[in-house]
């Protein structure tokens, strides 16, 4: 038998403004309701169930590989909102593009502090 990851929880303090945040940056369809949770439906099958809970939200980090094309609309959406990005998880190279692998890579923040990353090549 194989693994493979069918979904996870994104803890939030506003579901719909988090699932809104990711479809908006990322170009993805709605999030779509499942009980007290709102889903987002990745390309290969995963599905990101955001779900309210309290304050503190702990950050976790969330890394989506993407192709060129989406990876410059997504980086476009980024800069029209004037948002921070860094080159690296740790934040210590702000406004820079990573290109390990050849490929390019960003990291930003969502509304309840996830470090989401969108990188062209593995």
């Amino acid at each position: 038998m194989s693994a493979q990851l069918n979904h996870t929880i994104i803890w939030c303090r506003d579901k719909q403004t988090s699932a809104n945040y990711l479809t908006e940056m990322l170009g993805l369809p709605r999030a779509q309701p499942f009980g007290p949770m709102l889903i987002v439906k990745l390309d290969n099958g995963v599905s990101l169930d955001f779900y309210n809970n309290d304050p503190p939200i702990a950050s976790q980090h969330y890394a989506f590989l993407i192709g060129d094309e989406d990876f410059d609309a997504a980086f476009a959406r980024l800069q029209a909102r004037q948002q921070p990005w860094w080159a690296d998880p740790g934040k210590q190279r702000a406004n820079e593009i990573n290109d390990y692998g050849g490929g390019r890579r960003v990291y930003f923040d969502d509304p309840d502090g996830h470090l989401l990353e969108i990188f062209t090549r593995e």
